[in-house]
């Protein structure tokens, strides 16, 4: 069975009603990245770093999985499918994927501050100050901020080594290091990249580009590797 390897991003979930942080309207028009995701706005304001990973897990809460994430689920039936997603939420996991790695950590996990390796599924969409870790410590959402390393990422890189097609969907390839992940996919592998804007990347034979969104690039990406 043949490797189908994914590169996820905010594109496939915001069909879903998630929003992304990168276009007009996304959540950086309503926060600075330097206020709510990285260890010193953690530090500097503990209270605005919760509350706004605990508005963003309520609203995940309340979504569903699309049409894409359904179509990357029946892709297994003829595929060995691993999904390498940017997305914090839990669309694909609810979809019913069965090989998500999450690059940018899990927005319904929260973690240790004293080891990062203790690591809990959350009950609810609220974290707090004085919720705390069987070490005693205080829990932050179990996230990849900004200036942070992505733990995921060298098993990202031998997943992809490994691909027998890679396929792009649903993030414009602007953020690194998950962005380069393109150029560990072997020469003569196809790679699929839909997206409605083509990503400002360098060409290379191997890529097809199919500007849709997400939910209708699927159905053409799956008629060109399946035949169906």
């Amino acid at each position: 069975m043949k490797k189908l390897v994914v590169l996820s991003g905010a594109g496939i979930s915001a069909e879903s009603g998630i929003s992304t942080f990168r276009d007009n309207g996304g959540l950086w028009d309503n926060f600075r990245i330097e206020d709510v995701a990285t260890p010193e706005a953690w530090q500097r304001n503990q209270e605005l770093v919760l509350d706004f990973y605990n508005q963003r897990r309520k609203q995940a809460a309340n979504v569903k999985p699309n049409a894409a994430h359904d179509a990357l689920v029946e892709l297994e039936k003829d595929f060995d499918v691993t999904i390498i997603t940017q997305n914090v939420d839990n669309l694909h996991e609810i979809a019913g994927s069965s090989n998500v790695i999450h690059l940018h950590g899990e927005l319904f996990k929260s973690r240790s501050t004293k080891n990062p390796d203790l690591v809990y599924e959350m009950s609810s969409w609220e974290l707090k100050t004085g919720d705390l870790c069987e070490l005693g410590s205080q829990l932050r959402p179990h996230i990849v901020w900004f200036g942070e390393e992505v733990p995921m990422m060298e098993i990202a890189m031998e997943v992809t080594e490994e691909a027998d097609i890679f396929v792009v969907v649903g993030t414009s390839l602007a953020v690194y290091p998950a962005a380069g992940l393109v150029h560990y996919v072997g020469a003569d592998k196809p790679i699929y990249i839909i997206d409605p804007a083509k990503p400002d990347i360098s060409l290379k034979p191997n890529m097809t580009f199919i500007q849709e969104k997400a939910t209708t690039g699927m159905e053409i990406l799956i008629k060109n590797i399946t035949n169906k």
